[in-house]
């Protein structure tokens, strides 16, 4: 047997990491899954490729974080292990070695935000972010898109890419309003400089494969074939499977393995996923199946049963004013730009954010100057339970404006006030600290 694609796959359980012994985001989510695919033979199909996962540098994660007050103090070695794996996998990608990649990595990373004070969500960086920013670097890709299928909204991704006018970010996940971390709706467009660029899907619980695969032919593919990236990601988070144990979804093996074959990602990365037996060994051999362009029709749950998670008609409706309400919001999105933006210079903005996982409270003011040349300068003053910080993000592309006020607010910040001052200058790929 030979793939139609090659496929290339990185592994990394985290033997030596997890929130707790019973926690549901534990080594054994990866192991039942190596242990099936090796038993059903993928790994000697030729065209299925395994690379070892690097190991990610302080510098490729402070390229997306300013992690308070150092990457050592917020992430251990199975979290670098983790962002490297997803590296590895997309490497093998932009080297040509395969067409595709799937990274099957642990710790998970997509509600970890820009500025991090400790672990939410299970989350501590994001691995997905830390990739794309090292694909930047090393490669010169500029358009990425990044589709989140998580159950959760991937709020750490959202506000990472909030900014960038060259990050197409789209999130399909549980409604807000039903689960964690409660945020994530179809008005929620993008900052000033990037307005129509954030795209969140809520779907009701209940939703099964007819109304995932509704929401990406109506909403998902046409946005894409619109951006027209150069790259496309899939955060590929498992949770929404009917048997989940802290979602309430019906999805299906059979459902992901189809909605991987039509969104067709150049790399997809692990993301949550917590029954541990009943879904991710299936859910996992037919996305490599699909990712392959091999058969998958056989991969099937031992207790699947359509009746019993079929989708009812009241999520049909919703599902499909839903998605009717984001195209509303996309075709009127000049004229919402132009009220956000209206006579202003910069836009400054609250947040109160709470650390789930380690119990810490904080609360942000980001200053994002408005600007049509570019990403914009952006400050945000960070006050968590231990540490006050000032965090000043030049992006890329950043034009004069934004470069001299980023350098500004950093020479002229007072150091006093802050425990530390940070900036990230992707623009030179430099990280400076102000103590």
């Amino acid at each position: 047997m030979k793939t139609k694609k090659k496929t290339g796959l990185v592994f990394f359980p985290a033997f030596d990491w997890a929130i707790s012994p019973t926690h549901p985001e534990r080594e054994e989510r990866l192991l039942y899954t190596k242990d099936q695919i090796l038993e059903e033979g993928l790994m000697d199909i030729e065209g299925i490729i395994e690379y070892k996962p690097q190991i990610a540098t302080p510098k490729d994660v402070e390229r997306v974080h300013f992690c308070v007050p150092d990457v050592s103090s917020v992430c251990t070695d199975s979290h670098l292990i983790s962002a490297g794996g997803a590296i590895a996998a997309a490497d093998a990608v932009m080297r040509g070695d395969v067409d595709n990649s799937f990274a099957l990595v642990r710790p998970p990373g997509h509600h970890a935000m820009r500025v991090v004070h400790g672990a939410r969500g299970f989350c501590n960086i994001n691995i997905e972010a830390i990739m794309v920013e090292y694909i930047r670097q090393k490669y010169g890709i500029r358009r990425v898109a990044i589709i989140d299928t998580d159950c959760h909204h991937g709020d750490g991704t959202e506000n990472i890419y909030w900014h960038d006018p060259d990050t197409l970010y789209i999130s399909m996940h549980q409604d807000g309003r039903t689960l964690y971390p409660g945020t994530g709706f179809p008005q929620d467009l993008g900052g000033p400089n990037a307005y129509g660029r954030t795209i969140n899907i809520p779907l009701p619980p209940g939703t099964s494969k007819r109304g995932f695969l509704y929401a990406l032919e109506e909403v998902i593919m046409p946005v894409i074939e619109d951006f027209k990236p150069e790259l496309i990601v899939n955060s590929a988070g498992q949770d929404n499977h009917y048997s989940d144990p802290i979602t309430n979804m019906n999805f299906s093996a059979q459902g992901y393995a189809q909605l991987t074959e039509r969104l067709n990602p150049h790399i997809a990365v692990l993301e949550g996923g917590y029954s541990i037996e009943g879904a991710l060994p299936y859910v996992n051999m037919g996305i490599i199946l699909a990712l392959a362009g091999l058969d998958y029709s056989n991969v099937i749950e031992p207790d699947y049963d359509p009746i019993h998670i079929a989708q009812s008609s009241q999520v049909d409706d919703y599902i499909k004013t839903v998605s009717d309400m984001i195209w509303r919001s996309l075709r009127e999105k000049d004229d919402g730009h132009k009220r956000l933006i209206a006579g202003k210079k910069s836009i400054t903005t609250e947040r109160h954010i709470y650390y789930d996982t380690d119990n810490i409270a904080e609360k942000q003011q980001e200053e994002i100057m408005v600007c049509n040349e570019c990403a914009g300068a952006l400050k945000i003053e960070s006050y968590g339970d231990n540490y006050s910080i000032l965090a000043i993000h030049l992006p890329r592309y950043a034009c004069d404006k934004c470069e001299n006020q980023a350098l500004q607010w950093f020479d002229q910040a007072d150091k006093d006030k802050f425990y530390h001052v940070y900036l990230q200058d992707q623009k030179r790929d430099t990280y400076r600290i102000k103590t």
